[in-house]
């Protein structure tokens, strides 16, 4: 599977349809929401996200743990 890449200036524009399917979402209760047919994510792949960094302002990373 490729990688796809965006910033906040290349995101394409959502479409009517989709903003409706993510405003019934949003007031659809959590456990009603079924999520059966995403895979959990192994630690490998959990410790590869990082904070996004905003537009406005800077993000500085963390001092690593020991």
């Amino acid at each position: 599977m490729a990688i796809v890449r965006y910033t906040i200036d290349t995101l394409p524009r959502i479409t009517e349809e989709e903003m409706l399917a993510m405003r019934a979402l949003a007031e659809m209760p959590d456990d009603e929401i079924d999520c059966s047919d995403i895979p959990e994510m192994t630690e490998e792949e959990l410790d590869q996200f990082r904070p996004a960094r905003l537009k406005i302002g800077f993000y500085k990373e963390p001092p690593e743990t020991t």
